[in-house]
């Protein structure tokens, strides 16, 4: 069969840029792969390059070497080196065919022809390569696709997704992303139908796919679709409401994956959070946002500092948009909420044993009661007026 390119357009400007260009010129057969080739047919700015070509990982790196490129050898087993060049990384990883899957991982082999390696990637705008001239090679009609604006799996798509079942939630990270305006039917039907094997997905995974997708620009299509096929249930089986996400949206709430999380949940966040296994910081922000008071637009000054000592603004502005606060008097409450200073209560243990009391319980019980009383004063109270209140209430006066 002859590897002829399917268009040639004018090379794009990243291909001459001072750390890439050396990398083609010592890999001279090699192809821009996937997503960039994808990003530039699509009129979009390029941010990662990889590369494809028929050497062999050992032959890779001992080209990338005598060009004085350092080459790391970051994933040989599926034939990827990682050619360092000023300072950047690009991914050179040698063509590939699937010798076994199991529905996430895949046993390869190296292969020298082309169509093959592209018939072994998921979307068909995704099995796109490109020479270094602008020659680009289209092997299952991926450039009809994204002038089409559909997003299509590469061959049977129920084959597809019982190679790796993450390719559901890429497929919905892709529409989410504008990557396409449609699902293939076909696609559709199969992503149903595959969906018991999202079961099968570490949860790492599964929420470094999710929030790519709650963090798109307008996920929320994409959102109802996942709800409709029965996705959106099986990555969130605690319970999900699209609707809330559609809500939440719709009051002009910012692109925070986790808010958007937040906004979906129905069901205990502490088990959603154990689950996907949210990092510690993820885990406090969303158990925050479902247990942290809600602050209103007729709070006065004292009341929102009240409330800022004990929470932090960022906590108490998400609260305001899951209760879907929406409209200028609620803005205006983000508005002060941001840039209010927040108070600090101004003593310490130490401040109490200064003041002749015994390390040791009392101490602690003497700074929650001073620290109640500055609170109820507003959290105005300086270090020396709390001082002067220790001193009455260590004294034995009026509380």
């Amino acid at each position: 069969m002859t590897d002829s390119p399917t268009l040639n357009i004018p090379p794009p400007d990243f291909l001459s840029e001072p750390a890439l260009a050396p990398v083609l010129a010592a890999l001279p057969e090699a192809r821009i792969a996937g997503g960039a080739v994808r990003d530039v047919l699509l009129g979009r700015p390029v941010a990662d390059v990889d590369l494809a070509t028929p050497r062999t990982p050992d032959a890779v790196i001992e080209a990338l070497t005598e060009a004085g490129i350092r080459a790391v050898p970051t994933g040989l087993g599926h034939g990827t080196v990682t050619a360092v060049s000023q300072g950047r990384g690009f991914e050179v990883t040698t063509l590939r065919r699937d010798v076994a899957t199991d529905g996430r991982h895949a046993v390869v082999a190296f292969t020298t022809d082309w169509r093959e390696d592209a018939a072994r990637r998921d979307f068909t705008i995704n099995a796109l390569s490109m020479t270094r001239d602008g020659d680009v090679f289209d092997y299952f009609g991926g450039i009809a696709d994204l002038r089409g604006g559909v997003l299509r799996f590469v061959g049977d798509p129920a084959t597809r997704i019982a190679e790796d079942f993450l390719r559901i939630l890429r497929f919905f990270r892709f529409l989410a992303r504008g990557a396409a305006r449609t699902a293939d039917p076909a696609a559709v039907a199969a992503i149903r139908a595959g969906v018991p094997g999202l079961g099968r997905l570490s949860a790492e995974r599964v929420w470094h796919e999710l929030s790519r997708i709650l963090g798109a620009p307008e996920p929320r299509a994409t959102v109802r679709l996942m709800a409709e096929l029965g996705v959106l249930p099986a990555v969130i089986p605690e319970g999900a409401d699209a609707g809330r996400l559609e809500r939440l949206l719709s009051g002009g709430a910012p692109a925070d994956p986790l808010l958007r999380l937040a906004a979906l949940l129905t069901g205990d966040p502490t088990a959603v959070a154990t689950r996907l296994r949210l990092s510690i910081a993820e885990r406090d922000r969303l158990l925050a946002w479902h247990t942290a008071p809600l602050a209103r637009p007729e709070a006065d000054d004292i009341t929102l500092r009240r409330l800022l000592a004990e929470y932090p603004p960022e906590t108490l502005i998400g609260r305001t948009w899951l209760a879907f606060g929406f409209g200028a008097k609620w803005d205006a409450l983000r508005q002060q909420l941001a840039s209010m200073p927040r108070p600090v209560f101004p003593l310490e243990g130490r401040d109490v044993v200064a003041l002749g009391v015994a390390p040791g319980p009392r101490v602690g019980a003497l700074l929650r009661e001073l620290r109640e009383w500055w609170l109820q004063g507003g959290c105005t109270a300086d270090a020396s007026a709390c001082r002067t209140e220790l001193l009455r209430r260590i004294s034995g006066g009026t509380k």
